[in-house]
C-alpha cells in the first residue's frame, strides 16, 4: 500500500535531518506530534513554522479548508506536544493565540507569504495561530549519533537558516517586513545561545582533557568575539524603526562570510576530536 503524502514527507524529513524536497524544499518545516483528542493516539504532521525567538508559530490553515486540521483539534485537547526540527526533538506547550496578538502574528505571516491570506479568503473560519514554547522536560534529544555529528547538524541548520534569510532579503522590497526582522533577530539569538553553550561546556571540557588544543580553542574564542560584534551590528541595524533592507542585507553578508569560515575551521579541528572521545 503506497504511503500517503504526509508520511512520505515525515520519512524524508527524519532520514535527512530536516531536509526535504518537493513543495517544502528550502522552507521552514517541523514535525509536530500531537495526542488524539478522542483516541489518545499519537499523530505526527509536517507543518510550516515562523521563527519567534525561543518559540515558533504554526498556522492551522488546512489550505483554507472550512474545518480546522486534526492536529489543531488535538492540541486544543492536549496542549503538550512534541516538536522535531531535524536537529533535535523537544517537548513544547501549545498556546492558541487570541485577539490582537493572533491578528498581529497572522499579519506578519501574510506579509512574509501572501499564501496565508489566500487561505483565509477561502474559509469563513478565523485561521488559528499557535505558539509552541519549549517545555521544561529535560534536555532535547539530538539527532546526531555522536557529538561530532551533532555539531555538524547544528552547523548545517545555521547555514540553512542564513541561506533562507539571505534569499528573503534579496526578494524583499524597500521596506523590511516585520517577520523578516524577527527571523534575523531569532538567528542572532540562536547563534548567541550556540556559542555560549560551547564556551560554558564544550570548550572548558576540551581544555581540561586536551591541553594540546589550546591554540585551536583560543582561535575559536576569538572568532566567537568577532561574530558577537557582527551580531551586535546586525541588531543595531534591525533596531531602526524603518530598517533599510539593503543595510540589513550587507550586515547579513558580512556575518555569513565570517561565520562560514568559523564553522568550517571548527568542524575540521573539533569533529574528529569529539568523535574519537566516544569511539
Amino acid at each position: 500500500m503506497p504511503l500517503d503524502f504526509n508520511q512520505q514527507v515525515i520519512n524524508e524529513f527524519r532520514a535527512n535531518n530536516g531536509r526535504v524536497g518537493g513543495p517544502f524544499e528550502g522552507g521552514r518545516l517541523l514535525l509536530l506530534t500531537t495526542t488524539g483528542a478522542r483516541t489518545g493516539a499519537r499523530h505526527t504532521t509536517p507543518v510550516g513554522y515562523l521563527p519567534d525567538g525561543e518559540r515558533v508559530f504554526v498556522i492551522a490553515s488546512a489550505g483554507g479548508s472550512p474545518r480546522h486540521p486534526q492536529w489543531f483539534r488535538n492540541l486544543v485537547a492536549h496542549p503538550r506536544v512534541t516538536v522535531e526540527n531535524g536537529i533535535f526533538t523537544y517537548e513544547a506547550e501549545a498556546t492558541v493565540l487570541a485577539g490582537a496578538e493572533r491578528d498581529e502574528v497572522f499579519a506578519r505571516a501574510v506579509e512574509a507569504d501572501p499564501g496565508w491570506a489566500a487561505c483565509q479568503e477561502k474559509t469563513r473560519r478565523t485561521i488559528p495561530v499557535v505558539a509552541l514554547t519549549p517545555a521544561q522536560a529535560g534536555p532535547p534529544r539530538f539527532a546526531g549519533a555522536t557529538p561530532g555529528e551533532t555539531m555538524g547538524l547544528v552547523h548545517e541548520a545555521l547555514r540553512r537558516e542564513l541561506a533562507l534569510i539571505r534569499r528573503e532579503l534579496t526578494a524583499t522590497g524597500t521596506v523590511l517586513g516585520a517577520q523578516l526582522r524577527v527571523n534575523c533577530l531569532t538567528l542572532c539569538q540562536g547563534l548567541d545561545n550556540h556559542h555560549k553553550g560551547e564556551e560554558l561546556m564544550m570548550f572548558p571540557a576540551l581544555r581540561r582533557q586536551r591541553p594540546d588544543l589550546a591554540p585551536v580553542l583560543d582561535r575559536l574564542d576569538e572568532e566567537h568575539r568577532s561574530i558577537a560584534a557582527l551580531l551586535t551590528a546586525l541588531r543595531e541595524v534591525l533596531a531602526a524603526p524603518a530598517a533599510d533592507p539593503g543595510a540589513v542585507r550587507a550586515e547579513v553578508e558580512r556575518l555569513t562570510d565570517e561565520l562560514e569560515e568559523h564553522l568550517t575551521y571548527e568542524e575540521r579541528e573539533l569533529i574528529p576530536v569529539l568523535d574519537a572521545a566516544v569511539g
